[in-house]
């Protein structure tokens, strides 16, 4: 396997209370590895920490309502905590949202990325430049610590249908104001590794689903007009084809990252299961005509609106370096997901 097996210790996830936040937070408290875990969250209208009840209890879980962009407060947290592993979540991550509105896009993606990685770069070389220098693969030691960077699909452009999945060498060409502060972000984590030696590793996420996702995204949407028996828009003819990926596998993904994953890598993470978007209305509406009869057909209120500017044909990932590398792999078949996101809500 890629990398030497590092231990988590003192763990900060930040946004820790969102969907793919909180799944994994959940996910990190059943590692042995994890002494303590410091979740940080502006608790904005994507945040919530109701989805950490289950957990809420757990001695080792600490809650911290704040931003990323506070620099006071991330270095606080470093420095009294003794974080040795950082998972950078927090995100502004709604496409139609950075059309509306991206100046938040940018200061929580990128200026929050880099007043993170200013605080690890200090905090976690005031030992000596070598501490984080020498955490690469190689070493005969745990690598004192390491910063893992979730980052999007969406920062390489889109596909034409019939193209070759993206790769982890796939250049660069974000189409919206989120997939492009997502972009810069990474940019930074890329040359804070390279220049200062920082314990960096970059992941590549297709799109996710599963229980606990903000209502205004695609599947979730979907499901509560169904059942509210409201219109289900679809943008233009409903054409465009995503990759998706349960969020639980997603999660176990960036745990095998964090023990193992090799400094300086990027790894791209999908289910490599590619879906028209009105063929996953269709399946969704079939699962709901069989879970609520009385509805059905659901399909009949599906809607065609304008689509949305700049709308990315296709995404489409190849994952076959984390699952070569890592042993990782996706463990849920879309319509089984599917039918299960469907019953939690």
């Amino acid at each position: 396997m890629e990398g030497i097996e590092h231990r988590a210790g003192s763990v900060l996830v930040t946004g820790g209370a969102g969907f793919i936040g909180s799944h994994l937070v959940r996910r990190l408290l059943a590692e042995e590895g994890v002494d303590h875990l410091v979740n940080l969250d502006r608790l904005t209208y994507a945040g919530d920490l109701a989805r950490l009840d289950d957990v809420a209890e757990d001695p080792r879980l600490e809650n911290v309502i704040g931003d990323i962009c506070d620099r006071d407060l991330v270095d606080r947290i470093l420095s009294t905590r003794g974080i040795r592993t950082v998972v950078h979540l927090a995100a502004e991550s709604h496409v139609d949202r950075s059309i509306a509105g991206p100046a938040e896009f940018i200061r929580t993606n990128l200026t929050g990325t880099f007043t993170l990685l200013e605080a690890c770069r200090e905090a976690w070389s005031r030992g000596g430049d070598a501490d984080v220098r020498d955490a690469d693969v190689g070493d005969a030691d745990d690598p004192p610590a390491r910063f893992v960077h979730v980052s999007t699909d969406e920062v390489f452009g889109d596909l034409a249908v019939g193209d070759p999945p993206f790769t982890e060498v796939s250049p660069y060409a974000p189409s919206s104001p989120y997939a492009a502060s997502k972009a810069g972000a990474d940019h930074l984590v890329r040359s804070y590794r390279r220049t200062y030696g920082l314990p960096a590793i970059i992941t590549h996420a297709s799109n996710n689903y599963g229980s606990h996702q903000h209502p205004e995204k695609f599947i979730p949407t979907v499901i509560r007009s169904c059942l509210e028996q409201t219109p289900i828009p679809v943008y233009g003819d409903g054409s465009n084809i995503r990759d998706w990926l349960h969020v639980e596998d997603h999660c176990e993904a960036l745990v095998q990252v964090m023990a193992r994953g090799r400094i300086g890598a990027s790894y791209l993470v999908g289910g490599e299961d590619e879906w028209t978007n009105l063929d996953v209305v269709r399946v969704l509406c079939r699962i709901m005509d069989a879970r609520i009869p009385a509805g059905a057909p659901h399909d009949r209120l599906i809607r065609f609106v304008t689509d949305r500017p700049g709308h990315d044909l296709r995404y489409a990932t190849d994952s076959s370096r984390i699952r070569k590398a890592l042993g990782w792999v996706p463990t849920r078949d879309f319509e089984s997901g599917l039918r299960a996101t469907v019953e939690w809500y």
